[in-house]
């Protein structure tokens, strides 16, 4: 009986596979990367002529909303990991410099959202609003760059362009 039991369980490891070390900080990096992809995605997509386009005069142009993402990520990710800094851009910069600093801020992002473990998810870091944990500030980033997407993908498909997140559907 022992012997079937030790079969049925190695039969058991061999079908369903073993769960993740760190699920809960492995799902906050996957969610991160979609999120940072299609930022950066987005950004490189937008014709420069069109970074000053703002659907109605009370919207950000696309240019300031891939600024504020720049700006946002590195902060945030830079604050976790050591040394606060800033991506340097504004919504009157060059597509060149805004797509470079979209990606400094997204590398940033992968050394914060790397050193997250479930061990230390529930850390507390110091920001600028006051204390939360690591795993609550690293969530906290994701949804306010998906936000920023979303209005990205709406300026977007204003101007006629798949957003990076529907290509391929």
């Amino acid at each position: 009986m022992l012997r079937f039991l030790a079969l049925a369980a190695a039969a058991l490891f061999a079908v369903f596979p073993l769960r993740a070390a760190d699920p809960l900080s492995d799902e906050a990096r996957q969610a991160w990367a979609r999120t940072q992809r299609n930022v950066v995605a987005a950004a490189e997509k937008m014709p420069e002529g069109d970074y000053s386009f703002k659907p109605s005069p009370q919207s950000q142009s696309f240019g300031e909303l891939v600024a504020h993402a720049a700006n946002s990520m590195m902060g945030v990710c830079s604050g976790m990991n050591g040394e606060r800094k800033q991506a340097g851009v504004d919504g009157s910069a060059a597509k060149s410099a805004m797509v470079a600093a979209a990606k400094a801020a997204a590398a940033e992002c992968e050394k914060a959202y790397g050193g997250l473990t479930d061990a230390n998810a529930l850390d507390m870091i110091e920001g600028r609003r006051g204390s939360r944990s690591r795993l609550g500030t690293l969530y906290g980033n994701t949804i306010h760059i998906e936000h920023e997407y979303a209005q990205m993908a709406v300026h977007l498909r204003l101007k006629g362009i798949v957003p990076p997140s529907s290509e391929g559907r």
